[in-house]
């Protein structure tokens, strides 16, 4: 009897993720991308796994949700993690690649498995075969969308996203801007440059503000409906909210302290590097749908950035997803169509980190079926766990989300400050993520 083969369509991090895991387990994997046929708005390169909104993979402590998620994806033997760490650059107390080597990485390994066929074709309907697994991210086109939600029903619901601008290093004014990680994270000599700060004082934030709450904004279409994610919203939304939201979000200035002055700046613009070579930096936190002419006259009102170079403006950007808690269950399946798997931002999970966790978790639930078993499910208390509680949760009013503590079973020990109880958290997970390991993994001898 043939073995099956498993169609994965989409090769971004869950993709590509799932597909490099199945193949290790040595299933044939058909793995179809669109490139370099075509590319969504926000692709730039032909390369798979590119990283489009950031270069983070955020924070690497074990108190940090998406930390305790890396490393017990480290402890699965996550090819995305072993490609991150080989091609990482300095960022503080995060997680940070260099973008074109991460994705050079990872389109290398799936170029060298033997057991993954890689097609490049515009996949416009469901694939009949199965398993299937669909990992086509937030911007699924437009014709793939229409047959999944004529499969699905009008539970296949779209919001937007938006991305940052990347900045030129050479048109900085570093007399004026100056370098620190918040509370002087990793502020070792390899990690001083990690992070540009461009202070500001009170008058000059007050007048940032009222500029982009003035600017021109690129308007959705009347048949749009915009829905934001409360974790990447654009600048001008949270400037809407209130003259001092942005003071408090992403241009707060604590933990930051300006060498000229010895203090705290009354907000500040964080730049983080986009590359080792330090060439250029993203705006953190600055995802913007102001008009491209608007966004350079605005931001080089900035101090430090008179004269920025922009390499990428931001811009919107449709999100698709599924509302998982009605058609997915807990493996990532469709509940109506068993053996066709949605997996990644598809199915509502938000971050480079979360989508790689679910191709990883998808990759191990069909190795399983493949195997005539039925999937173990790794525990509750584990940050792979929370992937999947958060799958489960608010059917009538289901959104996309990062890992977080909450997702995580509670802890149920002695009372503890929420620094500490998080550190408990993370080695309980770690504990029991043991027993998961040694069933989903039994040739990976990982030492922990």
């Amino acid at each position: 009897m043939t073995a099956p083969v498993v169609d994965i369509v989409g090769a971004g991090l869950a993709g590509c993720e799932a597909a490099l895991t199945l193949a290790s387990r040595g299933v044939r994997v058909r793995l179809h991308e669109q490139k370099p046929k075509a590319r969504t708005p926000a692709q730039e390169s032909d390369k798979l796994c590119e990283l489009v909104c950031s270069n983070s993979f955020r924070g690497a402590a074990l108190s940090n949700a998406v930390g305790l998620l890396k490393e017990e994806m480290r402890r699965l033997g996550s090819f995305v993690m072993q490609v991150a760490e080989e091609t990482k650059v300095p960022a503080g107390g995060a997680l940070a690649v260099d973008r074109e080597r991460f994705a050079a990485g990872m389109t290398r390994l799936i170029a060298q498995s033997p057991n993954i066929e890689l097609v490049s074709d515009v996949v416009e309907k469901l694939p009949g075969g199965r398993p299937t697994i669909i990992a086509t991210g937030p911007l699924t086109g437009d014709a793939l969308a229409r047959d999944i939600a004529e499969k699905v029903g009008t539970s296949a619901l779209a919001y937007y996203d938006a991305i940052a601008p990347i900045l030129s290093a050479d048109s900085l004014d570093f007399e004026k801007v100056f370098f620190a990680s918040r509370w002087e994270k990793g502020e070792d000599e390899e990690d001083r440059t990690a992070y540009v700060n461009c202070p500001l004082n009170e008058e000059q934030y007050k007048a940032f503000v009222a500029a982009v709450v003035a600017a021109r904004k690129v308007e959705p279409k009347s048949f749009e409906d915009v829905r934001y994610f409360e974790g990447c919203l654009p600048i001008e939304v949270m400037a809407e909210r209130g003259e001092m939201t942005l003071a408090f979000g992403p241009m707060k200035p604590v933990g930051l302290t300006d060498p000229r002055t010895g203090r705290w700046p009354f907000a500040v613009i964080q730049l983080r590097k986009e590359d080792e070579a330090g060439t250029a930096y993203n705006m953190v936190g600055f995802q913007s749908r102001m008009a491209w002419p608007e966004q350079e006259r605005i931001f080089r009102t900035i101090p430090g950035l008179e004269n920025a170079e922009f390499q990428r403006y931001g811009a919107v950007h449709r999100n698709t997803f599924l509302n998982a808690p009605k058609l997915l269950d807990e493996t990532f399946q469709l509940k109506s169509d068993p053996g066709l798997y949605f997996t990644g931002q598809i199915s509502g999970t938000e971050g480079y980190v979360e989508s790689a966790a679910g191709g990883l978790l998808t990759a191990h639930f069909i190795a399983a079926r493949l195997r005539g078993e039925e999937p173990a499910i790794p525990p509750k208390t584990t940050a792979l766990g929370g992937i999947l509680t958060h799958l489960g949760r608010n059917p009538d009013d289901y959104q996309p989300s990062n890992i977080t503590f909450s997702h995580i079973a509670p802890w149920d020990g002695k009372r503890l400050k929420k620094r500490e109880k998080y550190e408990a958290m993370a080695q309980r997970a770690l504990r029991d993520l043991e027993h998961y390991r040694s069933v989903v993994s039994p040739a990976a001898a990982l030492t922990a």
